[in-house]
């Protein structure tokens, strides 16, 4: 297949009836496989079958969230967004028939039986009953994301999105910092009642399909959407335990020590983004120059993954700068019928250019690596597996630093583990918020932000809101799409943090062993749920008691040599 580039990927409308035509057949010549091996040759074709109509989807879903504004991608979204739901009813008759195959047992032979408890899940999780509420569903989101996109805020004479504003919350002057948070307070204020609507109507649409699906609330019909086969909600809160004794008690004490080195007395949200004194690290250049220095750090870090990064630029499949009508946030996304991933970000010239080269490109470099596993259900792990990726790839990367930051690389380093150490916390806010949403569906939206905020003390208790009355009252939470979007995907970059932190720890002692450990763990793809995974990698699992702690102390040094570091440059440039 001559290899495309991304501009040159049709934009199909699946037609529903055709594709129920073509899955019937492949269906028929299911059932009437005579061996074991005839029926798993055709379960690949199924695979294949699937893998062609999700890339038509995901390119009309990519294509949509690159420009929100154009009518043909708004159209088709709309189209896709009532067809998803329907072409999942044809997945469920699959899972159905593999689950009651009469060469069961061979066919566990041949996969592993990790496949039947996905399949499992998916025939739990769905039934033709809640068609109508999973297009709601999806309609609902999309509401959500283009009315957040959607935001034109006046700035100093100049029109921002949310993606832009944001690189205003770093700016050395504290009055910048204020007034453009103030901006984006008085826009979210403004949309409040439509967003807390959208809000309303997806907890209560969620919470009507656990009931119809025979769950005791929409938390636990969560769980087996992300196929969480070995982990539970009871592990979930006792690891937020673990998060509350041993990452909160630093993260403050860190978050203390940059208001000293940055010289804010009584430090609010908006300094709270702020590291240094003489301001953030910034990327030195523009959007090809970060890309030539990715290219640089790839080619370098191993064959593969930089011949990998060549071919995502070559065929445009990143893309990266902020712009008006695009949707918030950064993605990556792959399509099957061209075995590539995709890379969506919005650069506003912060650190975080560089953290999405970095965060995105381990996704992606999974992705790739895993291409050709059969069958291809196990192809892409379950969440948390995803972020061990992405969130190893910017430690991974670290000893790159310079061609980024220039003379900026020891703040970049140390303000970069203080943000990891720090996030910890913040995911476990957003992940218990949603246990108890789920767990009181009839809340009030001014209950749900009493919640909010009560969490908001509770993990992170450095976070003051003096005369910003909207987030006083617990309204931040409405800007976390994955809460509207991806319900209880949030606690998984929390997981993988930890799990990344292990490998930083490890790359300090030796670079070629942590590298080779991750390409083998981008390589297994979703063989193995997440606990399984780890004892595969010799990881240490999250969930463990003292895990985090016994992580905390192995990248110990590592904070230390950082800190030095950037004293020593500090001290340096100061005696210039």
């Amino acid at each position: 297949m001559k290899e495309l580039k991304f501009e040159e990927y049709p934009l199909n409308i699946p037609d529903f009836k055709e594709l129920e035509k073509e899955f019937k057949a492949l269906m028929s010549n299911f059932k009437s496989a005579d061996s074991v091996n005839a029926q798993y040759e055709v379960m690949l074709r199924i695979g294949e079958f699937f893998d062609e109509v999700q890339t038509d989807f995901t390119i009309i879903s990519v294509k949509h969230s690159l420009d929100t504004r154009n009518e043909e991608y708004k159209k088709a979204k709309d189209v896709i967004d009532e067809l998803g739901p329907m072409f999942q009813s044809l997945t469920q008759e699959y899972n159905e028939e593999v689950l009651i195959s009469k060469f069961k047992p061979e066919l566990e032979k041949i996969t592993g039986t990790f496949l039947f408890k996905i399949l499992d899940l998916n025939r739990k999780t769905f039934q033709d009953s809640i068609i109508e509420d999973l297009q709601q569903e999806n309609k609902l989101c999309t509401e959500y994301d283009n009315l957040m996109a959607s935001a034109e805020i006046e700035y100093e004479g100049q029109i921002y999105n949310l993606e832009q504003m944001g690189k205003f919350v770093q700016d050395k002057d504290r009055t910048v910092r204020r007034n453009s948070s103030k901006k984006v307070e008085e826009w979210m204020k403004e949309k409040e009642d439509q967003i807390a609507s959208i809000y309303s109507k997806l907890v209560k649409l969620r919470t009507k399909m656990a009931e119809k699906l025979g769950y005791n609330s929409f938390t636990s019909l969560a769980y087996d959407r992300m196929c969480r086969t070995d982990w539970s909600q009871e592990e979930a809160r006792s690891y937020r335990d673990q998060i509350l004794e041993t990452a909160v008690p630093l993260a403050t004490k860190l978050t203390q020590q940059k208001a000293k080195r940055t010289c804010v007395e009584k430090p609010q949200f908006y300094d709270l983004n702020f590291q240094f004194l003489d301001g953030n690290p910034t990327p030195k250049g523009i959007k090809d120059d970060l890309v030539n220095a990715a290219q640089e750090m790839y080619n370098e870090m191993g064959q593969e993954i930089g011949s990998f990064f060549g071919k995502m630029v070559d065929m445009h499949l990143l893309e990266l700068e902020a712009k008006p009508g695009k949707m918030n946030g950064g993605y990556m996304t792959y399509f099957p019928r061209y075995k590539m991933p995709f890379v969506f970000s919005n650069f506003n010239g912060t650190s975080g250019d560089v953290d999405v080269l970095t965060h995105e490109i381990g996704h992606a470099f999974q992705g790739y690596m895993s291409k050709d596993i059969k069958p291809t259900e196990y192809r892409s792990p379950t969440m948390e597996e995803c972020e061990i990726h992405s969130m190893s790839m910017e430690f991974l990367a670290t000893p790159w630093m310079e061609k980024f930051f220039k003379e900026d690389r020891e703040k970049y380093l140390l303000g970069h583990l203080e943000e990891a150490i720090i996030f910890l916390p913040y995911g476990a806010t957003v992940d218990e918020f949603q246990h108890w949403v789920y767990n009181n569906p009839e809340a009030s939206h001014e209950q749900r932000c009493e919640k909010w905020r009560e969490l908001e003390r509770k993990y992170t208790p450095f976070k003051e809101y003096e005369d910003f009355p909207f987030y006083d009252k617990g309204g931040r939470w409405m800007r976390q799409s994955h809460i509207f979007t991806s319900p209880f995907y949030y606690i998984d970059y929390t997981l993988a943090q930890v799990v990344a932190l292990q490998f930083l720890g490890m790359m300090t002692e030796n670079y070629a062993y942590a590298w080779e450990k991750y390409v083998k763990l981008c390589s297994l793809g979703g063989k193995y749920p997440f606990t399984e995974l780890l004892k595969e990698a010799n990881l240490e699992n999250p969930f463990l008691t003292g895990t985090i702690q016994r992580t905390f102390k192995s990248i110990e040094s590592v904070l230390e040599k950082y800190t030095i570091n950037y004293n020593n440059r500090r001290f340096a440039e100061i005696q210039k």
